[in-house]
């Protein structure tokens, strides 16, 4: 269960907080939902990792399919010499979920060395 809500809380959270904060305002999700909600640390990586891919993931193509992948086959050549423009999208998502899923790490691992001393 706490998986489950820590899944929906960590992009929720990234969500609003891009909107005010840069892009990596999804490690302070992160954080702070391995922080706050006691759970195992793979599982609190995994939650905040999966949660954090499927929303930039799915946010990240519907822009970039709103204007045709322009932009994202231009980085494409620019990156991977390829005009694949799901590879970027995909790219970017994991870029995103990695933050999102060491910061959650870091986040539980700062509460258990605070409830040990």
């Amino acid at each position: 269960m706490k998986f489950i809500f820590s899944l929906l809380i960590c992009p929720l959270l990234a969500y609003a907080l891009g909107l005010m904060l840069p892009w990596w305002s999804v490690a302070i999700a992160g954080v702070l939902t391995g922080f706050f909600i006691p759970q195992h640390r793979l599982l609190s990586f995994l939650s905040c990792f999966l949660g954090s891919l499927i929303l930039f993931g799915s946010m990240i193509f519907f822009v970039s399919f709103s204007n045709d992948h322009i932009l994202a086959k231009k980085i494409g050549l620019l990156v991977v010499k390829d005009s694949n423009e799901y590879l970027i999208i995909a790219l970017s998502a994991l870029i995103s979920a990695l933050v999102s899923g060491l910061s959650a790490l870091t986040g539980r691992s700062f509460a258990i060395v605070l409830k040990k001393s």
